[in-house]
């Protein structure tokens, strides 16, 4: 069976889908897909925690479909501009998980991540698939995929 390893980068998949969409993504039908036949060797799901209910309860939810949970805190600055991202951390991990499967599936259009895709398609002879709101996805990034799914209505959940 393949084995696979996905990492969701939950604020670009969040921000994309709501500019482009005006929805949310359907985490549960995205694991359904990704997971089908497959055995699941990591999941990891990357957020900022801002302390409040309404995202407890949805971190709950991506912990019950099956995800692991990264949480880093929400950061004011002083000039009022806000950080809080995890590119370095879903990098390290990829790169820690790419010699234990098959594939990596990786949910962001981030373009920063064009280098860890093709590096791990170099280095660890894994397929990667990447899944992203198109108009929105960094085009180098689709380039290194070595398949790329866009966001489409089964992968929405719509009101």
């Amino acid at each position: 069976m393949e084995k696979v390893s996905i990492f969701v980068d939950v604020q670009n998949i969040y921000y994309t889908t709501k500019q482009i969409f005006n929805c949310h993504f359907d985490y549960n039908a995205f694991w359904a897909e990704v997971t089908s036949k497959r055995k699941v060797v990591a999941a990891y799901a990357y957020a900022i925690d801002r302390n409040d209910r309404k995202q407890a309860q949805f971190q709950n939810i991506l912990r019950g479909i099956g995800f692991q949970l990264k949480l880093k805190p929400y950061i004011t600055r002083r000039d009022g501009t806000a950080k809080g991202d995890w590119d370095v951390g879903i990098a390290l991990d990829v790169i820690e998980q790419a010699s234990h499967c098959d594939t990596i599936v990786l949910a962001s259009g981030d373009g920063d991540f064009d280098l860890l895709v093709a590096r791990a398609i170099k280095n660890y002879k894994v397929n990667v698939e990447v899944y992203s709101v198109e108009p929105l996805t960094a085009q180098s990034l689709i380039k290194e995929a070595s398949k790329y799914i866009p966001v489409s209505d089964k992968l929405l959940l719509r009101n």
